[in-house]
C-alpha cells in the first residue's frame, strides 16, 4: 500500500519511492508513463504524471514497499528531474550542482540556446560571448566547452551568480569564465556574440541596450519565449535594426536568432 497516501494538484507530477522493486520496475515504470527513473542504494525512485492515478501505480506494482512524497521541480518548475543530469555539449559532459538557479540545460529554452551557440560556431568563433541572465552559468559554460576562449555571465541574482561560480569550479573553468551583477548595462562592449535566456517582456524592456552591446555583423539568440510572444520579441529588435535569421520552436518555446545589419 502507499504510504502515506496524499492527492497532488492537477498538472503536478509526484515522486514515488519503492523500497522492494519487482525485477521487471523499470519496464513497469515506463509503462505508466514515468518521467524520470533513478535507482537509490536498494531502492528505486521515480516521477509520475498527475495523470497518472496512485491507486494504479500500486496496483501495477503490488506490495512493493511505496512511498509517495511532492516532486522537486527544476528549471522554474517545468523541468521533473530526480537529480541533475551531466550535460553532453559536443563529445564533453557539464557536470552541474543540485540548485535552485534556472539552467539545467534540460528545459527547451536552454537547449535551443546550446544548439544556436553551436551553429553560430560552425559560422565563426569569437574569442568572447556575453550571456544576459546567466542563471547557472550553463549557457556560457556550454559556449567555453565549446571552444570560446572567454565568456561573460550577468545576472541581477547574486545567488545565481554563486551557482555559476560552482558550476565554472566543476567543470575546470573558473580562469575562463567571468561573472559579473547586473544586466546588460553592466557592460559596455561590443561583443560579436550575445545570449540572453529570460523572458519575453524582459527581453522586449533591454531591447536597446541589448543591441548597443552587439559588435558589427554580431549575433544576438534571445530565448525564454513563449511561442504566441515571438513576433512582438521578434519585432521589438528588427526595430532596431537587427536582421531576423530564424526562429525555432518546441514544446511550446521559442528562441529568436537575429544578427546586426549594420
Amino acid at each position: 500500500m502507499l504510504s502515506p497516501v496524499l492527492r497532488y494538484p492537477a498538472e503536478m507530477p509526484y515522486r514515488i519511492d519503492i523500497s522492494t522493486p519487482p525485477h521487471d520496475v523499470f519496464d513497469l515504470l515506463m509503462h505508466l508513463g514515468a518521467l524520470d527513473i533513478e535507482p537509490v542504494h536498494t531502492s528505486v525512485a521515480a516521477i509520475l504524471p498527475d495523470s497518472v492515478d496512485v491507486d494504479a501505480v500500486a496496483g501495477v506494482l503490488g506490495p512493493a514497499g511505496l512511498k509517495l512524497s511532492p516532486a522537486v521541480g527544476r528549471d522554474d518548475d517545468s523541468v521533473w528531474l530526480l537529480s541533475p543530469r551531466p550535460v553532453r555539449i559536443g563529445s564533453t559532459v557539464m557536470r552541474l550542482t543540485d540548485s535552485s538557479a534556472f539552467g539545467t540545460g534540460h528545459h527547451p529554452t536552454t537547449a535551443l540556446c546550446i544548439e544556436e551557440i553551436e551553429e553560430a560556431l560552425t559560422i565563426a568563433v569569437p574569442e568572447r560571448i556575453l550571456d544576459v541572465g546567466t542563471g547557472s552559468g550553463v549557457l556560457a559554460l556550454a559556449a567555453l566547452m565549446m571552444g570560446v576562449p572567454r565568456a561573460t555571465g550577468l545576472d541581477i541574482d547574486a545567488d545565481a551568480l554563486k551557482v555559476a561560480a560552482a558550476h565554472a569550479r566543476l567543470n575546470n573553468l573558473t580562469e575562463r569564465l567571468d561573472l559579473v551583477f547586473g544586466g546588460p548595462e553592466a557592460d559596455n562592449g561590443l561583443w560579436s556574440l550575445v545570449v540572453a535566456n529570460v523572458l519575453a517582456a524582459p527581453l522586449i524592456e533591454m531591447a536597446p541596450i541589448l543591441v548597443r552591446r552587439v559588435a558589427s555583423h554580431g549575433r544576438l539568440i534571445l530565448s525564454g519565449i513563449p511561442s504566441a510572444a515571438e513576433s512582438e520579441v521578434r519585432e521589438s529588435y528588427q526595430r532596431l535594426g537587427m536582421r531576423h535569421i530564424r526562429s525555432e520552436t518546441r514544446a511550446g518555446w521559442t528562441v529568436v536568432v537575429v544578427q546586426a545589419s549594420w
